[in-house]
Order: structure tokens, then C-alpha cells, then sequence
């Protein structure tokens, strides 16, 4: 603002000057000098006030003096300061081994040793924000450039320390993941005290094993698969056997009623009704096998 009153001024003042070389310009000069003035005067009272936008701190900074941070809105400040400002709002700070994905180009995922001795890449996203209540502090202490200076460092100091404490199954399972995130959270909030950032959350976003750990894995996997297959299998088996043998069972249960309700009288009375159907039929002859007593064919009729 001081930069364009000065300027403003500069202009005004040469033209009035140039003005003044002619008896007509006298008089344009005396009206463009009052102009100047009433424009003078609106933006040194524009300069008593500045606007921070949503989400944002203004830290004022004042003949190289930065004062205290300013939040968002309408603020009174000394005319003429230059104010700075900074998003207060949460951001994602992301390391991927996916091209353009994360702050940095290219290939940025954590390589980190775990304890076993094998390297893992770590793809990671870590929400923070900067506090309101220390803009100035950071703004004076660190810079406007906090983030390359203390969050990624931090993050990635966290991240391979937390490593450090695990195998790399363990990275690898949900429950070891989430175990490692909340060492993350632990160590981030220990980085980031005194500095002026609040860590807000740790998203693992991806496991990358070393390739001999993933085909052990796969074939641990395809083995446990198998084994549930088989026992399902087994199972299955056997319910059906025991389908069967009730099957059997009932089958054996019926012919012993039926067996049992099979008398001579009965027999002889299905043998006549039988003959009467056929009796009724369209067929025109049939043949009556005579029996004994015990309901037995008696066959021998070539004797």
C-alpha cells in the first residue's frame, strides 16, 4: 500500500509541476493538486485497515518488525505496514512413489529399514495445519517455507524411526499398520512441538514389501486357501454320508413297516382287485397264474 501512495504521489506531483508552465494550466494544476490531495488523503485512510481472507493469519510486519499475527477479517493496523499471509487451514503433505501425486515430482515414496532387516516403501498422506495463535512466530522464526523446513523432514524422520520398530509383516498386516500410525502420531507431535504445526492425522496409504516377502506371503495365502478348501471339502463329505446313511436308515425302516402289513388276506385281496383293472381294460385276454396258500405262483404247468 505505501509503495502505491508513493507512486501515486511521484505522478501526481510531476504533473502538477508540468501543469504549471502555461497560464491555462495554472488553473488544471490548482484543480489536479486538489484531486491529488482528496486521493492522497482516501489512501493513507485505506492503509489504517487490511483484510485477511477465510482460513488464513496476517502476520504485519512493520519498518522489519513483524507484530503480533492478525485473524481473518476487518483489522486495524499502522498505516503503510506490509502484511503476510498464512493458510492456517489443514493441508495434506503426501509422499508417493505415484508420479504427480505428491508435492514433489516423480518417484518420493519412504524407503525404510524395518527390524528384520528389510526394506519397505512407505507411500504416505500426513494432515496438518499451522497454528493461528504463532503465525508470527513462524513467520519470524522459520518463514513463509515451514513446510520444506519442518514438516517433510519431520515426516520422514517419523516415518523411518516407527519403521525401525516393526518387521515388515507387521507393517504389512491392518493390525500392525495401525499400530505403526498411532508411533507415527507420537513422534510427529514430538517434532512439531514448540514449532507452530499441529499434526492432525497419519494416512497410510500403501505397503510396498521387498518381493521375496510378498511371494512368501502369496504362498502362505495360496496354502491357507487350500487347507480351508480341503476342510470344506471334508465337511461337505461328510454331511453327505450322513445324508445317506438316514437315507438308508428310513428306506430300511419303511420296508420293515411294509414287510410287517403284508399278510395272506391282504395280498389276496390286492391279487383280485389287480385282476378286476385288468378285467376292465382294453385288453382283450390275459392270463390267470393260479397260487397256494402261501400266495406262491405255481408255475409248473408243463408237468
Amino acid at each position: 500500500m505505501f509503495g502505491i501512495v508513493l507512486v501515486a504521489a511521484i505522478g501526481l506531483a510531476v504533473a502538477y509541476f508540468a501543469l504549471r508552465q502555461t497560464i491555462q494550466g495554472r488553473a488544471i494544476a490548482r484543480r489536479v493538486g486538489t484531486g491529488a490531495i482528496i486521493l492522497v488523503a482516501i489512501l493513507i485512510a485505506l492503509s489504517f485497515f487490511r483484510i485477511v481472507p477465510p482460513g488464513h493469519a496476517g502476520v504485519p510486519v512493520f519498518l522489519g518488525r513483524v507484530q503480533k499475527q492478525m485473524s481473518s477479517g476487518l483489522n486495524v493496523v499502522v498505516p503503510f505496514v506490509d502484511v503476510t499471509l498464512m493458510d492456517v487451514r489443514t493441508n495434506a503433505y503426501t509422499m508417493s512413489s505415484m508420479k504427480d501425486e505428491g508435492q514433489v515430482k516423480g518417484d518420493d515414496a519412504i524407503d525404510a529399514l524395518a527390524s528384520n532387516g528389510l526394506t519397505v516403501a512407505l507411500d504416505v498422506t500426513v494432515w496438518y495445519r499451522l497454528d493461528v495463535s504463532r503465525a508470527s512466530w513462524v513467520f519470524q522464526n522459520i518463514g513463509p517455507d515451514y513446510v520444506d523446513k519442518i514438516v517433510r523432514p519431520s515426516i520422514r524422520t517419523a516415518l523411518r524411526d516407527a519403521a525401525s520398530r516393526f518387521t515388515a509383516s507387521e507393517l504389512y498386516s491392518a493390525t500392525g499398520r495401525s499400530v505403526y500410525t498411532s508411533t507415527v502420531d507420537s513422534l510427529l507431535d514430538v517434532a512439531f512441538a514448540g514449532k507452530g504445526v499441529i499434526r492432525e492425522r497419519v494416512l497410510l496409504r500403501r505397503v510396498k514389501l521387498p518381493d521375496v516377502v510378498m511371494q512368501a506371503i502369496e504362498a502362505k495365502l495360496a496354502e491357507d486357501q487350500n487347507a480351508q478348501k480341503m476342510e470344506f471339502t471334508l465337511v461337505k463329505e461328510g454331511r453327505e454320508a450322513e445324508r445317506k446313511r438316514v437315507e438308508a436308515k428310513g428306506i430300511a425302516d419303511a420296508n420293515r413297516v411294509i414287510a410287517g402289513s403284508l399278510t395272506n388276506s391282504y395280498l389276496s385281496w390286492y391279487y383280485i382287485e389287480m385282476l378286476k383293472k385288468v378285467a376292465d381294460s382294453q385288453n382283450n385276454t390275459f392270463v390267470i397264474t393260479p397260487f397256494d396258500q402261501k400266495l406262491i405262483p405255481m408255475l409248473n404247468v408243463g408237468k
